[in-house]
């Protein structure tokens, strides 16, 4: 929530248990329904269970207005994603991991439809939502705001009614992320089936929260301590994972907690279990709620969402955006012409009798030279007709004028399309390497040529692009320790590619310096 454009009050929505708090300076509170209002801020969250996480490289060469298309086409090639699905992809530079060739960034990938059932009753609510993050970018406004002063690395246990998540923080920058397999839900129907019994989710969630790990009922607590002896079996695996992926020497602090409220006892028993020092996930974020237990994720969107821009990261997934201005609406349009031609109506009558009272007072004057104004009348008849014929002539020539527009603008369309849609060479060049790493043929050289003007293959596409319609043919020099490994790879080839290119290999020949066998390998592109 940027200073340039204050709000009188901040919404928070939880998509998944579909409940709402709304702060005002420094109070917090449920609120049953919510309803729509442009003096507020709405945000919400994603939880881990519907993103896909991913640190990806890229080379520090790549222009920063190019980034999201090298990290667009990264992260479909590595995470192996459907191709035919348009992923809502953001990301965060990790600027605590350095290399000298290359940035990292951690990239964030949801599916679209799953955006829209998610948050679509939420949506229908509010009618917008300004920022919609993942759940692990909301800990920032923790460093932020200076509830965790320290720069070093952190850990993040977080139980959810619907899902739970362990992230880390090093130097006050996010690191890692990972959902868990032990939701409230699913330690309710694990903690049943060790009791024998079943109880509802409401009561087991009460026990945690009123009660703790110290149950009043000697099998609920014993129950309790198998079961979260389970869990952290199943957190100590994670952490393990991550300290040896991230080169993590050690956590100075867990922080533990869960949507229910602090768990009296969870920070000591997972100090005991874990080996590491535990704290409750319990700070004072400055928004009073009363007696009232408010989770902390909602919490931290209402903390999230006073930072300033350059304070927290911008990753934001809302593809339901605020209503435009009245006068930008389709409806707002049609409101302000319908008024403007009811004025112009109501106008008309008044301004018609004023002319009409002039044009009395002027025919008694014209009636008194009447012989005069005739002859008059009769040269400008003459005069009006000469420019009607004129016009017709010049209404021929305007429509000679706009089909020959009409002409070149199709020609410039289709001459916009072709330099769109032309093909990426490198994507191309790349697809080929792959096939020739498979078949252990080396590349040693590659151009690419239209009819007799060759393109230098390390120039930018945009330069290269042409409007010719002579054949794009890419010219590869190839080596391999065997003539069987080109003819492999040419087989390969032509029984994969042959719609999209027409292959010509006329020669192998063998290199007795170097004993390998050379050939030039042309793809015509269709």
């Amino acid at each position: 929530m940027s200073k340039q454009q204050p709000f009188s009050t901040i919404v928070s929505a939880n998509p998944y248990r579909r409940d709402y708090y709304a702060s005002n300076l420094n109070t917090i509170s449920q609120v049953a329904s919510p309803s729509f209002s442009k003096e507020q801020y709405a945000i919400s969250f994603l939880n881990t269970k519907s993103f896909i996480t991913a640190l990806i490289a890229i080379s520090k060469n790549v222009p920063d207005d190019d980034i999201y298309d090298a990290l667009e086409n990264k992260v479909y090639e590595e995470l192996a994603l459907d191709m035919a699905v348009e992923y809502q992809i953001q990301y965060v530079e990790a600027i605590n991991k350095l290399s000298e060739s290359d940035r990292f960034f951690h990239v964030f990938v949801v599916d679209p439809l799953a955006l829209e059932q998610e948050f679509n009753p939420t949506v229908e609510l509010l009618k917008y939502l300004d920022q919609i993050i993942p759940v692990p970018l909301l800990l920032k406004s923790l460093y932020t705001k200076e509830l965790i002063d320290s720069s070093s690395t952190h850990g993040f246990v977080y139980f959810q009614e619907n899902d739970a998540f362990f992230c880390v923080y090093n130097e006050q920058e996010f690191i890692y992320c990972k959902s868990l397999k032990y939701s409230l839900k699913q330690m309710h129907e694990r903690f049943c089936e060790l009791l024998g019994e079943n109880i509802d989710l409401t009561t087991f969630e009460n026990i945690l929260g009123s009660q703790g790990l110290n149950a009043s009922n000697p099998d609920y607590q014993k129950n309790l301590f198998k079961l979260f002896g389970e869990v952290f079996l199943h957190v100590n695996d994670v952490i393990t994972y991550s300290k040896r992926a991230f080169e993590i020497k050690q956590f100075e602090t867990i922080y533990i907690g869960a949507a229910t409220g602090n768990i009296n006892g969870l920070d000591e028993y997972a100090q005991t279990y874990l080996g590491l020092r535990a704290l409750p996930f319990n700070f004072d974020y400055g928004l009073h709620a009363g007696d009232k237990v408010v989770d902390n994720i909602h919490q931290l969107m209402h903390l999230y969402s006073r930072l300033e821009a350059d304070e927290r990261y911008e990753c934001n997934f809302t593809i339901f955006h605020r209503p435009p201005p009245f006068a930008k609406r389709d409806s707002g349009k049609l409101i302000l012409v319908t008024a403007a031609a009811l004025a112009a109506a109501l106008l008309y009558p008044g301004t018609y009798w004023g002319l009409s009272y002039v044009e009395e007072f002027h025919y008694t004057l014209m009636s008194q030279e009447y012989d005069t104004v005739h002859i008059e009348k009769q040269k400008r008849e003459l005069t009006i007709n000469h420019k009607l014929e004129e016009k017709k002539i010049a209404q021929t020539l305007l429509d000679e004028e706009t089909t020959a527009y009409k002409q070149k603008q199709d020609t410039l369309t289709q001459v916009h399309e072709k330099k769109v849609d032309y093909p990426m060479k490198a994507k191309i060049a790349a697809d080929f390497t792959r096939s020739f790493n498979q078949y252990r043929v080396k590349l040693n050289s590659f151009a690419y040529h239209e009819g007799n003007k060759s393109i230098d293959n390390n120039a930018s596409s945009d330069q290269n692009i042409t409007q010719s319609s002579s054949p794009k043919i890419f010219s590869f020099m190839l080596t391999a320790p065997k003539t069987q490994d080109i003819t492999a790879l040419l087989k390969h080839l032509t029984a994969t590619k042959q719609a999209q290119y027409d292959f010509d290999l006329k020669l192998i020949s063998y290199d007795s310096n170097s004993s390998t066998y050379l050939s030039e390998l042309k793809a015509v592109l269709k």
